[in-house]
Formats: C-alpha cells, structure tokens, sequence
C-alpha cells in the first residue's frame, strides 16, 4: 500500500492549495518563479474546479489543467490532484435539485457556496463518479502526480428523503430486526415503538426532545455515508495508479467523521490546522491536533492546510504576529507532520475567502508573509532529511472517542456545560504544560505499551473497552479517569448503578448516588484546590484510597479524587493548575518523565527521530539549559549547555556530545 513516505522521497514536503483559475494564464509564470524561490515542492490542484473541468454536464475541458500541471513539473514540483467534488457547479443544483441537501427542519440547501451536496444522492454520486474516472484516466501518468486528495473538508449533513432511505437500509444492515431496532433506541419511551423500517426517519425537527438513542446512530450513519463518497472515488483513482498514496483532509477536532474509521480507509491522514494566533494557548491547541492526527495515522501525517495569516471565518480575524506561523510550523514538523501545506498560495482577490491569508499575500513577495514562508520553506529543506519518516515518542495516551463524543452532545443531558472537546483539551493541556509527551487512542485498542492511559471523559464505553481498560490496571498499568465515565453503553442505555460495575470496581467505588453538575462560574471546594463543571455524590467501598475530598456543600466530606492501585478517578474537573499537578503526580508514578527537565514556561521540548526540537511559545526571550553539546541545524550554530530561543524561536538540535 503507498503510503505519505513515497511522496515525501525524504523531504518535507511543503506549499498549498494552488487555484490558478482565479487568474489571468500570464500569471502563472510568477507563480512558479516566486513558489521555486520559496522552497515549495508540492501544489495541491483542483480543489474546487468543477466548474471549469465540466461547464456543462457531461463536458471536459482539461487542456488549462495539462498545461498547469506541465508547468510545475517542469518547475520540479510535485501535485497533489484533487478530485473537485465538493463543490458541485450550478448546473447540478438547477438540472438535478434532489442533490441538494436538506435541514432538520426540511428547508433545502441551496447552491451558491460550496459543500452543497446530500451524500446519500445516487445523481451526485454518479457524476462525481463519472468525473473522478476521467480525471483519473488522463493524469495517471502524468510524472507531476505523488497524492491524490479525494474531495474537500468533507462536512455535509442532510435529512432529506433519500437520506432517510438510505438511513433505513443503513440501519436494517446494523440491527437486522426492527425488534433490535427498538430494543437498542428504547422505543418503549415516549410510545415510539417501529411497525415498519418505512415508519423511521432521520432525526428531523420534532415537537420536543428526540430520541438520543436514534441521534446517536443517525451521526454513525452520516459519517459512514460520507465515508461511502470518498471510498468511492479513492477505489477509481487507486485502480488507475495503485502507486500513489490517496488522502482526504479532516476538519481539525470536528465531530461529523469517526476519524479512526475514517483514517483506516487512507493512504495518508491529513488535517486542517487553525488555531486563532489571539488564543494564548493556540500553540497547545495546535499541538494536541497533531498528536491526535499523528496517532490516526500511526506515523508522519500531513498539514494539508494552515493559514500564514489571518482566516476569514472569526468574528475578529487576527493576523499572526511576526514569527508565529513559523512557529506553529515548525511544530507540527515536530510532532511528526512530514507534510505542511496552506490555504492558499496566493491569496484571492475575489470571493468569500478573498480576506484568507496565502503564503504570498495582497502585499506581494516584498511582504513580511511571504517572507516569512521563504524561511520556513529553507529551513525544512534542512531538516526534511533528517526527519521525515522519523517517529515521536509517547509513554502516554489519551483515549478519545466519537461514539462517546456524540452521546455527549444529546438535548436532555445533565449539564450543557460540560464539553467533551474542551476537556480533552484540558487534559492533554495539562501535561503539554508540564513537557510530558503523549498521542492518542480510540477505546479497545492495544494498551499495554503505555506506561499511563488518561480518559478525560467518555461517557459512553463498550463492553470490550471497558474489559480492555481493566486488563490495562491489572497488568500493572496506570489509569486516570474524569467524571461522568462509562455511563451509557453502545446503545445510549444507562450502565446499572450509574456507571459500569466493572470501572466502579476498578476505582473502589460502592456507588455513584447522584451527579452533581455545577452552575456557569460555581467551583467546589476540595483539599487543595477548587473543582468546577461537575461534580459527583460517590460512596467508595473502602479499598480505595481519598486522594482528596470535597469541603463544604452537600458533599462535604465524600470523595473528589480516588485512587485504588494504578486506577485514579476524578469526579470533578480540578483547575488547570491543580489538574496538572494530579497528572504529573500519576504520570510520576507511572514512571513518566518529562521530555525535558527544567524548561523556562511557555518552553516547548518535543524529541523526533534524532533530534530535539525546543519551541518557544513565550512573547519573550528564553533560555534553555541542556546538557552536551549540540548543534542547531537551523543556524549551524553549535550550543554548548545553553540554547538561546528569541520571541516565537525555534531550536533543531543534534546531540554531538560524542
């Protein structure tokens, strides 16, 4: 199977989405030019050319896209190809409306922007199809091609009656029987018991709360329908070059797809990448999307966009300080990106994304941007050989999961506050602050490699994963676990006692009396520092130890944090400053060592193959103090127990003690 690894040829590969249709054909020369003096080696094409390759149904003109691709070859850089089929042209929306997608509430979606077709439509599916063959067939030889890129950002939802037949067929293949059917959604609530597969439909508007049981499976259901329409495509381009790895980029941290199921149908995992350059914990962000799109991939993955300036889509859309994209760059590489790319080249003078950075921007190749991207594409050129296929090392993982995800988000849930994105954040933060090195894993997968497994929350556990996590303690394993964890099973049904009696064992827990979640801004009082968001009214059974106790309150006395062996149960969300201390402590026991000991705050150390990499996040000089000597690849300089990092800086070092 190809893979990320025969495209990159031992380089990084670097540049971005290329639209060149937005522009005169006289530009494209200074293109090219301005892409070689760069450092680019690597255009994604045909992104969102429908509409140029088939004017008309059934039409193609591809002869501005022989010529493109000509001349970037020439120019010694590569093609990612993709397939256009995310934003269908107009005359698809007008000839065929039933391709429209269709809301909850049954209103249509209409053409006029992009991402405007429903998955489950047999006329899109035939045409993108019939599309992908031809473009398949022209450039399978084409010496430019080294990915495939099927669609775009694939994000559509739709509820529309081809849907729902889809939905029902989708559903007879997972249930069998309508009596299964009922039995896992709990129709006997509410007097929803089925008749007829024809009777159900997806979860449209309805008079008051629906059925989470049947949200839950209509999210599995969209993310495999989805999964059909890039499946589809990716088998006619890997039928005509079985040769060339194929990708489809993810959204960063969207709930629509499964990515692990997603990221076992892909050549090479890919992901878009835009933390907000006025968060002060955007660098954090940015690395727990690349430990999570590093784990999916099980290796080097692929930035297939990033912006090097501002976006166009926040309310206020902040540009990034003077060395912050190099940065972020740069780090990605460190967490094991063997491919960073950006939305877009040049940045667009018309259109809804007209105010989206480009790696060359309205200011020109004299601006600080584009400047900035020549630098980073130099110093890749250096360290691309030395990193690319190497791996990051990680004693710990966190496990993260959709299906828990989405059962977190239903309507009658005991808090709205509590969001599952922001304490996986919290959590993977938490030990980013503290230079402990991490990836991620999806519930009954191999465990035992890890010295810690944390779970910040999954509300919903299967049976398997929950045997899987108690073989993992047992083994000599350290577990820890937040609140509100293996509640619900597979099928939405709530766990007898409030959470499984299995992890109520783990954690010496006799019962869990009731959940108690916080208001907006309240905190909970415990031995040594504040909880807030939730927390629990729990009963140990005496074989676990208190770590700490609520104070004050109707669960004055009762345990916040538990500990029994190597199983740790926090049953609120301590404050950041506490949460790390707890993970630190746990991770300590465990064996888990920083990356490296000592480093300044807002200090960033990531080891990758051979070579360290130190990331200052800090608005100000630091200084790092490391033993040997080493060379930063970045400058030739060597450092001898000392390394200098200015604002925003960034170290490459190869230990050359010996």
């Amino acid at each position: 199977m190809p893979s990320l690894r025969d495209a990159t040829r031992g380089r990084v590969l670097f540049g971005g989405d290329y639209n060149p249709e937005q522009w005169p054909e006289e530009v494209w020369a200074d293109d090219v030019r301005l892409m070689k003096e760069a450092g680019v080696n690597s255009v994604t094409i045909g992104v969102f050319s429908w509409a140029m390759i088939e004017p008309r149904p059934g039409a193609r003109e591809f002869g501005w896209l022989d010529r493109l691709l000509d001349l970037v070859h020439a120019h010694g850089i590569g093609v990612v190809l993709a397939t256009p089929t995310s934003s269908p042209p107009p005359w698809m929306g007008a000839l065929h409306p039933e391709t429209l997608p269709r809301t909850e509430d049954g209103s249509v979606v209409n053409y006029g922007s992009r991402q405007h077709f429903c998955p489950s439509s047999p006329v899109y599916r035939r045409y993108a199809a019939s599309l992908t063959e031809d473009l398949a067939a022209r450039y399978a030889d084409h010496p430019a091609l080294t990915v495939w890129h099927i669609n775009n950002e694939y994000c559509t939802h739709c509820w529309c009656d081809e849907t729902a037949a889809h939905f029902r067929r989708w559903l007879a293949s997972r249930y069998g029987t309508l009596d299964a059917l009922d039995a896992a959604w709990g129709t006997a609530f509410w007097s929803q018991r089925y008749g007829a597969w024809a009777e159900i439909l997806p979860p449209r508007r309805a008079q008051y709360m629906r059925n989470p049981a049947q949200e839950l499976d209509f999210k599995r259901f969209t993310s495999d329908a989805l999964m059909e329409c890039y499946t589809a495509e990716r088998d006619i381009v890997a039928r005509h070059t079985p040769h060339i790895p194929v990708t489809t980029n993810f959204m960063p941290l969207w709930s629509g797809q499964d990515a692990w199921a997603w990221a076992e149908q892909e050549d090479i995992v890919s992901v878009d990448v835009y933390p907000d350059p006025k968060d002060p914990r955007g660098g954090q962000y940015n690395a727990m999307l690349a430990d999570m799109t590093r784990s999916q991939a099980g290796g080097p993955w692929m930035v297939m966009e990033q912006a090097a300036g501002p976006v166009n889509w926040r309310a206020v859309n902040h540009p990034k300080p003077a060395g912050l994209n190099r940065l972020w760059s740069l780090q990605s590489v460190a967490r094991g990106a063997d491919a960073l790319c950006y939305f877009q080249w040049r940045q667009s003078r018309q259109g809804a994304e007209k105010f989206h950075s480009g790696m060359l921007s309205h200011a020109g190749e004299s601006g600080r941007t584009f400047r900035e991207v020549k630098r980073i594409g130099a110093e890749l050129a250096v360290i691309g050989p030395e990193v690319s296929g190497t791996g990051v090392p990680a004693e710990v993982a966190v496990l993260h999961d959709w299906d828990a995800w989405w059962s977190s988000t239903q309507e009658g849930r005991p808090s709205s506050l509590v969001s599952y994105t922001e304490l996986v954040q919290a959590w993977h933060g938490a030990l980013w602050d503290a230079g402990i090195g991490m990836e991620f894993a999806r519930p009954g997968s191999a465990l035992s490699g890890y010295r810690m497994v944390l779970v910040p929350q999954l509300q919903l556990l299967g049976d398997a994963a929950v045997d899987d996590l108690v073989a993992y303690v047992r083994g000599g394993g350290t577990l820890v676990c937040g609140f509100f964890t293996g509640v619900v099973d597979v099928d939405d049904r709530i766990r007898p006692g409030g959470m499984d009696a299995r992890l109520r064992e783990l954690f010496g827990i006799r019962t869990v009396h009731e959940w108690w979640p916080l208001d907006a801004g309240a905190a909970v009082e415990c031995d040594g520092f504040r909880g807030t968001l939730w927390s629990e009214e729990l009963e140990p059974d005496g074989s676990a130890e208190t770590v700490a106790a609520y104070r004050g309150g109707e669960l004055d006395g009762l345990p916040s944090v538990l500990r029994k062996g190597g199983a740790w149960y926090l049953s609120t969300l301590p404050e950041p400053g506490a949460l790390r201390g707890l993970l630190v402590r746990a991770a300590a026991a465990a064996g888990v060592r920083p990356v490296l000991e000592g480093l300044p705050a807002g200090v960033e150390a990531v080891r990758r193959g051979g070579l360290l990499f130190l990331l200052n996040h800090g608005r100000t000089p630091a200084v790092v103090e490391l033993p040997g000597r080493h060379l930063d690849l970045l400058t030739g300089a060597e450092a001898d127990g000392v390394v200098r990092l200015d604002r925003y800086g960034v170290a490459v070092l190869r230990d050359v003690s010996a």
